[in-house]
């Protein structure tokens, strides 16, 4: 249990006791004096575990299977390595029909390191070596500013 549930459960069981008043366990728990009586309901009824959220440790009813899953990143490590998650995935609903949000398929490439944002991308530069004079800067011939027409 996370430490807001216990939390509750303690001040519950002392409402519960009578060592607590409804109202003042409601306003420590931040709920109305209706939610109070629920919880003490469901806390009475089915003991402490009771008191944390019911769809705990359940699937997503939304959740993408993890075949799908798997095929459009295969597919998009097979046929679009170079591309970004938005382009990658109007190609794989134009080309491949596979419909994926372009952040879900974000996510996916970045956990599959197969994309990785901006911020993440390394690129190495070569420093350019410091001049022995305070303001010198050789140009190349070539590239001396022309007269303007």
């Amino acid at each position: 249990m996370s430490e807001r549930e216990l939390e509750r459960v303690d001040v519950l069981a002392q409402v519960d006791d009578g060592r607590l008043g409804i109202d003042a366990g409601a306003g420590i728990l931040g709920v109305s004096r209706r939610q109070m009586f629920r919880l003490l309901k469901r806390c009475r009824g089915g003991g402490a575990a009771s008191i944390r959220h019911a769809s705990r440790g359940r699937t997503a009813g939304n959740r993408i299977h993890d075949a799908r899953r798997d095929l459009a990143l295969s597919l998009v490590r097979e046929h679009f390595t170079d591309f970004g998650p938005t382009l990658a995935a109007e190609k794989l609903a134009k080309l491949h029909g596979i419909r994926v949000s372009r952040e879900m398929l974000r996510k996916w490439m970045a956990e599959a390191e197969i994309w990785l944002p901006r911020r993440q991308r390394h690129r190495i530069r070569q420093p350019r070596l410091r001049r022995d004079a305070l303001g010198e800067l050789i140009q190349p011939l070539g590239t001396l500013p022309s007269a303007m027409p």
